[in-house]
């Protein structure tokens, strides 16, 4: 009997988190605080608690904790479902150290921006009728998108080649070339279940604004998830004709928001040269 009150020793304090943290695999070695994840990533939490209460019983004693976990940025808003789950197991008098321990894993949505993202754990222990929360963040890296109340393109940039980290600048190119251009499109409005749907073209102007090239629909991107995406990637490419006249050109995106109703451009110059 002896044995079954040491096993209760732990349990008397108030009820707690032991330990709170982010492993970069299944089970695997917990992650430094300073650890950055990127957009698409998995993460794994697992949580160890104490000073829970457990029902006794002549040989063994039990545990029924409950749990809940929610991962939000930095505005509050989910990032993905809620997570539950519950404990209930018995605990025997060899068992004297041991810990209560839930894990849950998400996956970062693709498109989530830079910043920090709030997971908090909530715990109630049925027996000892407690109930705790903790709060743990995560940074995240990824793509730098500022927000638009109204339909339109940012990051506009030509590159020399498809898989050119840098921008194009000055963006000169010569007859016969590839040009290639990125942007990101925001301010999009959403359906149901944070569904978008936006167009885009492009049109090449000579300075006198003069129209030479037009592709009216380029492209179209349509897509619905449970955390709303706040941008979509876009890229154009266009080959130069060998005899295309040198001088000043000016690129336009024309977007349109099929959920919104909305439409906007934006221009961007480049020059040809020999």
């Amino acid at each position: 009997m002896a044995a079954l009150l040491g096993l209760a020793n732990p349990c008397l304090a108030d009820l707690t988190v032991e330990r709170l943290g982010f492993h970069q695999f299944e089970d695997g070695p917990l992650l430094d605080a300073s650890h950055i994840y990127l957009p698409g990533e998995t993460v794994y939490v697992s949580c160890r608690i104490a000073g829970f209460q457990a029902a006794a019983s002549a040989e063994q004693r039990s545990v029924k904790l409950s749990w809940q976990l929610r991962a939000e940025d930095a505005a509050g808003v989910l990032v993905t479902p809620p997570a539950s789950g519950r404990i209930d197991t018995p605990v025997f008098a060899q068992d004297k150290d041991w810990r209560p321990k839930f894990a849950h894993s998400f996956v970062i949505p693709p498109f989530f921006t830079s910043g920090t993202m709030h997971i908090e754990i909530q715990i109630e222990d049925e027996i000892g009728k407690a109930q705790l929360k903790s709060q743990l963040d995560l940074r995240v890296r990824g793509r730098d998108v500022q927000p638009s109340e109204s339909l339109t393109a940012r990051n506009l940039h030509f590159q020399r080649t498809e898989t050119d980290a840098t921008a194009l600048d000055p963006a000169i190119y010569h007859p016969g070339e590839t040009l290639w251009a990125r942007f990101d499109i925001t301010g999009f409005h959403y359906g149901v279940k944070n569904k978008f749907d936006v167009e885009y073209g492009l049109a090449i102007l000579r300075e006198d604004g003069e129209q030479v090239f037009a592709q009216p629909a380029a492209a179209t991107d349509t897509h619905e998830s449970f955390y709303a995406q706040h941008y979509v990637p876009g890229a154009i490419s266009l080959n130069l004709d060998p005899a295309v006249p040198e001088g000043a050109y000016i690129l336009v995106i024309t977007m349109r928001d099929k959920v919104g109703e909305q439409s906007a451009d934006v221009r961007a110059p480049f020059r040809i040269t020999r």
